[in-house]
This record gives structure tokens, sequence and C-alpha cells, in this order.
């Protein structure tokens, strides 16, 4: 069990280290690109028309602060996987060839879905902030983003139903048997956790909530044995917590789409293989452990459907963070309270999913 245990551990360390030496050299990249907005605000917002108290929000912001932070968090895991597979090489029957996590088994599948959105995610960046071309001015559509999370929540999904005849959920101890349809759910859990990417709009708030999120799921994964997908998780937990160091307020960069979109696809990845796979809860304890990603998605349908058959506003505007901004709370105050909230609903969701 200790080795387990420094299996864990120093994927995290070592991620987090790697991030914090590889942010300088970020950051000039993007400083010195000036890889931000040219214009403030989002132009249009959720349902059409303007936005104009998200702009009067973050008029300043927008447009001297640089997107593309996320690159920290894939790159330290991707320099992170890369060192400890060459212990590996080096050391095979040593201690530290053992921490190598990468594992056709339990760490391609996520660390696949992890990449496709880290770089579709990095080309919608670049596009909105040098915006090329009329059609590409704001970044990539969101139908061309949606498509490209179909498609690889399709493959992976005909992945766990064919080759690991993965075909039924749990659900409080009871197995649900799904059949093909296995197939269709996964595609509509990916799309739901996918469209709560909005809520990085805060200094500080999307990396806080998805340290809380990638951290439960690494003492899910590890309680059932999962343990590379569990050090893989801790990883993504080091490399995050490495952004996080930078962009608490003022933030150096903002995450956006480059670590936002594959941070989203990969939390549907892991829940899945923590479910059935795992012989575990994964799925039942997704809503709560990713309660802020639910309330985000919740309050952007809510605030649609409101002004589309209502002709008003729930919500001063959405997502629902920018509303307690409009509200007059401070960003820093909308933080820690997401982030107290993160941690309560992370630590109930693992004594859940150990509970059953």
């Amino acid at each position: 069990m200790e080795t387990e245990i420094i299996k864990l551990l120093v994927p995290a360390i070592l991620a987090f280290i790697v991030g914090i030496a590889i942010t300088p050299a970020i950051t000039h990249f993007l400083y010195k690109h000036e890889m931000w907005k040219k214009k403030a605000g989002k132009g249009t917002g959720y349902g059409g028309g303007g936005t104009p108290i998200f702009d009067q929000l973050h008029k300043e912001k927008d447009t001297n602060t640089p997107r593309m932070g996320g690159l920290v968090i894939w790159v330290a895991l991707l320099i992170t996987i890369v060192l400890l597979a060459g212990l590996d090489f080096l050391f095979p029957n040593s201690l530290v060839g053992q921490l190598d996590f990468l594992s056709r088994s339990q760490t391609w599948i996520p660390l696949f879905t992890l990449l496709v959105g880290a770089v579709v995610g990095f080309l919608d960046d670049y596009l909105e902030v040098k915006g090329l071309g009329k059609h590409f001015a704001g970044g990539l559509p969101l139908s061309q983003r949606m498509l490209v999370v179909l498609l690889t929540s399709s493959f992976i999904a005909w992945w766990f139903y064919e080759k690991l005849e993965v075909s039924s959920i749990s659900f409080f101890m009871e197995t649900i048997e799904l059949g093909v349809w296995f197939i269709p759910f996964f595609l509509l859990v990916s799309v739901c956790i996918y469209m709560s990417s909005v809520i990085d709009g805060i200094d500080g708030l999307s990396g806080g909530v998805f340290v809380f999120i990638f951290g439960a799921y690494t003492f899910i994964a590890f309680s059932q044995s999962q343990f590379d997908l569990a050090a893989f998780c801790a990883a993504l937990v080091g490399a995050t917590l490495a952004f996080l160091w930078f962009n608490v307020p003022p933030a150096r960069f903002y995450m956006t789409e480059t670590g936002v979109m594959a941070l989203t696809m990969t939390i549907t990845v892991v829940a899945f293989m923590t479910d059935t796979l795992g012989d575990g809860e994964g799925l039942t304890v997704l809503p709560i452990i990713g309660f802020l990603l639910v309330a985000t998605v919740a309050g952007n349908t809510i605030q649609i459907l409101s002004k589309k058959l209502l002709g008003r506003k729930v919500f001063l505007v959405a997502p629902i963070h920018h509303h307690f901004e409009a509200l007059g709370w401070p960003g820093h105050k909308v933080t820690m309270r997401y982030w107290i909230i993160g941690l309560i609903c992370a630590v109930i969701g693992i004594v859940i999913a150990a509970a059953i």
C-alpha cells in the first residue's frame, strides 16, 4: 500500500513543480504575443441579444489579461507523464520505475480525451485573440466545438461498449442495464458536462472547482484500486494547482478553452471509468461532486427558457456566478464561496462513494 500512496503523491507533486517551473515561459509567450481579446465582452449572450452587464463588469480585464492559461495544466501533465515514463524505461524494476501511471487499461482513454479538448480549445483561443477571418472572429463556433465533443465522445462510448463490454451504469448499488443505449447516455453526460465550461469567468473560480472535482475522483479511483487512474487524476490536481497559483486575483492569465474544454471532457471519462468498469459509483456521485457544474448548466438553461418563453430574465446575467457579481459581490468573494461549496460537495461525494 505504501508504494501505491507514493505513486499517488509523486505525480501530483511533480506536476505542480513542473507547472510552476514552466509558467514564466508560458507567461512570456502569452504577453509577448498579446494573447488577449481585442474587444471586451461577449457581444452575444445565451439565447441571443447583447451582454451589457457582463461587458461592464469585465471591460478592463478582458483586453489586457491573456487567455490560454490552460496550457500550464496540460503541458505540465504531459511533461510529468514523459518524465515518469522515462524513469520506468531506465529503471524498470525499481520503485521510481513503478511511478509510471500511463497504462492502456486505465489512463490512455482519459489522456486521449484531455489532449483532444486541449488542442481544439487552443485553436479556439488562438482564433479568438487573433480574429482570423470574419467567420472565426470570436473563435471556433460553439456548433463546431460541440461537434468535436460529440465525435470524441461517440468514439469513447463505442470503445466502452464494444471493446470494454460496458453496457450498464451503477446507481446506489443497483446496476441499470442500458444495452446499446449506453452510447447515447454517454453522449448526453458528455454534452451536459461540457456545457458547464462557462464556469471559467472569474479569477481563480474554475481552477479551484476543477481541483476539488479531480481530487474527489483521485480518492474514489484509489479506493477502487484503480491506481493508475488515481495517479492520473492526482497529477491533474497538481497541474491545476500550479495554474491556480498564478490565476488567483489578480489573475496573470485565464484558463479559457484550451484548459476548460480539456478538463470538462475528461471529467466525463473519469466518471464512467470509476463506475461499473471500476466496480464503483462514479456516475452516482458525479452530480454531487460536480454540483457547481450542474448548477451552471441549470442556471443557463433556466435563463434561456425564461427569455424565450416568458420574455424576461430570471438572473441579472448568466452564467450564475456573474449574477452574483452583478448583485455587487466582489469577484474574490464569489470565488471563495464557490471553493467552499466545491470542497463540501467533493467530501460528500467521496463519503457516499465509499459508503455504497
